[in-house]
């Protein structure tokens, strides 16, 4: 039995345990996949439920939000990734080793092919400047991002993203909110990083007015599938990258990292849709 978890806040719809449970069964291996809620969301709190997880001897857990960026603190080792991006979502533990990988940044851009194959991201809006944000920013120039534009509620976040990404060479600038409706206009794709249009915190990041001339539409939020924000970008004809679509390649090649498993991913996601009745217009394999 391996023991897994993931960490975080508002997670108690998370679907993460069905999928590394399945996981499991389909490659041999019992799994044992909780989740873990901290106290609240200062850094004592997250350290004090990994340190609890370490102490019961966890094999790794998976981190959410708001903690991706806190947890590299605690990281022995980390990846090529996670120093390029500067947050974590997959921690690994052998002995007193913590090894951090980002498989939201090798996720995304497996979700983003299978979506749209070889198209290039082009010019992009992103939302959300926080640790998803983080890795998606960066993960885009791998799919052919031209440029990308990085708004936040804080606009410190955006700035900060934006000069780590121009600082290695990467065409990025934040934007304000009194030119978030030109940066739309301008953009080839448009990316959700914020948590709106979770079932806790529900709407829309973005005017309905601002969609329609873009090609395609990226929304971190899985829980649930069809966004506001997705449902609109649908209604204007644009191509759709799911939360779901990260959801699974960031779990699949987070179990790979905990088990050193290889998987399928068509045939996981099938048995997945069959086994939990997953249904969503976003959800097409």
């Amino acid at each position: 039995m391996i023991k897994l978890g993931l960490i975080g806040q508002s997670i108690q719809k998370s679907s993460a345990p069905l999928l590394h449970t399945l996981l499991g069964e389909l490659h041999n291996i019992p799994v044992m996949y909780d989740l873990h809620e901290p106290a609240d969301k200062s850094p004592e709190a997250f350290a004090f439920t990994l340190n609890r997880l370490r102490e019961e001897g966890y094999t790794g857990c998976n981190v959410t939000f708001p903690y991706k960026q806190i947890a590299i603190n605690h990281a022995t080792n980390t990846n090529e990734a996670v120093k390029r991006v500067g947050s974590t979502n997959t921690l690994s533990f052998i002995g007193e080793t913590v090894s951090a990988a980002n498989t939201d940044y090798s996720g995304f851009i497996r979700g983003f092919k299978s979506r749209l194959g070889e198209q290039p991201a082009g010019n992009v809006l992103l939302i959300g400047a926080g640790g998803v944000g983080r890795a998606i920013a960066f993960a885009l120039f791998d799919v052919g991002a031209t440029q990308v534009m990085i708004y936040d509620v804080h606009e410190a976040s955006a700035r900060s993203l934006s000069e780590s990404m121009c600082a290695a060479g990467l065409n990025a600038r934040f934007v304000t909110k009194n030119d978030i409706g030109d940066a739309a206009m301008d953009a080839d794709g448009l990316v959700n990083c914020t948590p709106i249009g979770h079932y806790k915190t529900p709407g829309n990041p973005l005017e309905q007015s601002l969609f329609g001339p873009q090609s395609w539409a990226f929304d971190a939020v899985y829980t649930p599938v069809d966004t506001e924000f997705l449902q609109v970008a649908h209604q204007k004809q644009m191509t759709i990258v799911s939360g779901f679509d990260l959801f699974l390649y960031q779990g699949l090649d987070a179990f790979t990292i905990f088990t050193g498993q290889a998987v399928d991913a068509p045939s996981v996601l099938a048995r997945f849709k069959e086994k939990f009745n997953v249904k969503s217009q976003f959800i097409s394999y």
